[in-house]
């Protein structure tokens, strides 16, 4: 009797473990898997450069005469106007050299008319008039000298800017070419910016060049600048070392929210053609290469590299190693193996863009 019952409970356990493991290779097999395939259409693209931000003009202010410094009229970070007076230089001994070359003058003039007056009445020879005249110009060649290096020891604001850090105080004694500080035009803003000589070539040979020559900038605070800037430079040589060219924009800065040495990055926006659009999602990486999962026409899956043209947000620009008519795996990638056969369920290309949250793991 306990044979008959033990035999009755282990047909029982057979038979419901083979019906388990029937339910599950049937689960298996209704298993679905999204593909779909990829977009071709026009789109823009933006791109980020690391950039220098310049004052469009930003000069150092140096000595021009040896002397004390007398007077500091203006303060760091102060906002300048042009021809104001900035830095006063001892001037005492220029300006009696100012006055001696002055007296020179005045004397000078006097012989000359005398001697004029002497050969109008011929009495004294045009040679001896021409002496006195070389006289009274050379005497008023040194007059204007000395009032150029009396007017050295006026430091004034070449133009409208603002004042840096000042490397000297007031009773400094200061030789001629010595700094005295630096100074900024932050009007408008010289943006300095490498792009590789493969984006070189697609811009100048672009169509809608003129288009691409408006550019934005992100801050380090990583908000966008409200000004737009405009491509105006494009240097001469490339970097032999990096393979890049230096571009160079202009933006306005009215508010003067930007100040020279700043870094941020430079957005340029440039169209791509046609261009064959896919899921970053669809990807995987393997040693920096980027695959997809494609299926062949057994509903197969194999492993494809592909090269990426651009990254927007949640959607790659593929460049090669795709075509539009290939099905691509969309999710469940760590879920397959290579040459594995699965139940694929088409996603609408259009459907599957628009839903690209939904799909995301």
């Amino acid at each position: 009797m306990k044979r008959t019952l033990l035999f009755v409970s282990l047909c029982a356990l057979f038979f419901q473990t083979g019906c388990a493991t029937k339910g599950e290779e049937k689960k298996e097999e209704e298993t679905e898997f999204l593909v779909t395939s990829p977009v071709v259409k026009d789109t823009l693209v933006t791109k980020e450069y690391v950039c220098q931000i310049h004052a469009i003009s930003h000069i150092e202010l140096r000595a021009l005469e040896r002397g004390y410094l007398q007077k500091i009229y203006v303060d760091e970070g102060q906002f300048v106007k042009q021809g104001q007076l900035m830095f006063q230089i001892m001037p005492m001994l220029y300006q009696a050299e100012q006055q001696k070359a002055k007296a020179e003058a005045n004397f000078a003039e006097i012989e000359y008319q005398n001697t004029k007056a002497l050969a109008d009445s011929n009495i004294v020879s045009k040679n001896e008039l021409a002496m006195a005249k070389a006289k009274l110009d050379k005497a008023k060649a040194e007059l204007s000298l000395a009032d150029v290096h009396l007017g050295f020891t006026e430091i004034r604001a070449p133009f409208s800017g603002i004042m840096d850090h000042f490397q000297v105080r007031m009773g400094s004694l200061v030789d001629e070419g010595d700094l005295l500080t630096t100074m900024s035009d932050n009007s408008q803003m010289w943006v300095y910016f490498n792009v590789p000589e493969a984006e070189y070539l697609d811009y100048k040979s672009s169509t809608d060049e003129d288009n691409m020559k408006q550019v934005n900038l992100l801050m380090a605070n990583n908000q966008k600048f409200p000004y737009i800037g405009k491509v105006e430079t494009i240097e001469a040589d490339f970097n032999n070392e990096t393979g890049n060219i230096a571009f160079r924009a202009t933006f306005p800065n009215p508010k003067g929210l930007l100040r020279h040495g700043e870094t941020g990055n430079v957005l340029v926006t440039v169209p791509l053609k046609k261009a064959l659009l896919i899921p970053q999602k669809a990807t995987f990486e393997v040693l920096e290469k980027k695959y997809v999962y494609v299926l062949d026409k057994d509903s197969k899956i194999q492993s494809r590299e592909i090269t990426i043209a651009a990254e927007m947000p949640h959607i790659f620009a593929v460049q090669s190693g795709l075509n539009k008519d290939d099905k691509i795996l969309l999710e469940g990638l760590r879920l397959v193996h290579e040459n594995e056969k699965i139940h694929p369920k088409f996603v609408l290309p259009a459907k599957m863009l628009s839903q690209l949250d939904l799909y995301a793991e």
